[in-house]
């Protein structure tokens, strides 16, 4: 983890969100997908914390190098005061944060899922994966054409690219649930990454467990401090060997997991206060990532 007083390269927009990209070579150097960043906000009672972002990508070789690009949708104070920074400005960045995604020794076939937003660490993820000689399919869903990030790169990273619109602007119209059983069989799919809401996520897990297929989501949670101290995201995730669950952070621990693992109902707040057991089938699949 590094801290750099970074002065922004780039601030551009794709459709509704807003891009910038810093100058900041200690802290790319470091990136792998799956982490992100710590941005600080300017003094006052507006900003009291930092605001957390994924990063979407990092750039260690060429003309571009050691910088980092991340995303947001504009929707309060924080992120709109990004909205309004400007080229050869300077940010304070700390990172990289978090656990990154884990690449699959063997296996081959990798699909990647995402609604939103949450595509932009996708990218920078299928970039890792085709440079390991993996398969790269992807699923983009959103709520219009405008929510869909970067189609054309998308298309260029990986090999099928189905994208889904709630109100059927661009592509298909419904939910990257829709669009994942066919997507699993026509893939051929071995391994599924996904970053998305906590419902999706789930659905998503339960899916793979039932088909036994390793996978991994990227979890949203609210990240106040993002470095472990204030406990605000943790979540239920059962042990290892079984027994009993440890409540993880998804700043420290995370925010990339093992959904198998995750105790989904008592995380979103459905389950009884009885003690939880692992789900059905857990052990199948608890093995890879971890």
């Amino acid at each position: 983890m590094k801290r750099a007083r970074a002065e922004v390269l780039n601030a551009r927009r794709f459709g509704v969100y807003h891009s910038i990209t810093v100058v900041a070579p200690e802290v790319a150097q470091r990136a792998r997908p799956g982490q992100f960043v710590s941005i600080g906000m300017p003094q006052g009672r507006s900003f009291i914390f930092r605001r957390q972002f994924s990063i979407h990508e990092a750039s260690r070789r060429g003309g571009w190098a050691g910088t980092l690009e991340f995303v947001f949708d504009r929707h309060g104070p924080g992120t709109s005061w990004l909205a309004g920074v400007r080229v050869h400005e300077f940010l304070d960045v700390i990172g990289p944060l978090g656990t990154a995604f884990a690449y699959p020794a063997k296996l081959n076939a990798c699909l990647l899922v995402s609604e939103g937003h949450a595509s932009a660490p996708m990218y920078f993820l299928a970039q890792e994966l085709r440079a390991r000689g993996k398969r790269v399919d992807m699923i983009v869903g959103a709520e219009t054409h405008e929510h869909v990030f970067k189609p054309i790169e998308g298309k260029r990273l990986s090999q099928t690219f189905s994208i889904v619109t709630a109100d059927g602007s661009l592509g298909e119209r419904g939910s990257v649930l829709d669009a994942l059983p066919g997507m699993l069989e026509t893939t051929g799919a071995e391994v599924v990454y996904a970053a998305a809401p906590r419902p999706t996520l789930r659905a998503i897990a339960e899916m793979c467990l039932e088909r036994e297929i390793p996978s991994q989501i990227a979890i949203e949670d609210e990240m106040p401090c993002g470095t472990g101290l204030c406990y605000t995201c943790a979540i239920p995730v059962i042990r290892k060997d079984g027994g009993g669950y440890d409540n993880l952070r998804a700043c420290a621990e995370g925010p990339v997991f093992n959904p198998a693992r995750i105790l989904w109902d008592r995380w979103i707040g459905d389950a009884p206060g009885s003690a939880p057991t692992p789900p059905e089938g857990y052990a199948k699949v608890r093995t890879w990532p971890g």
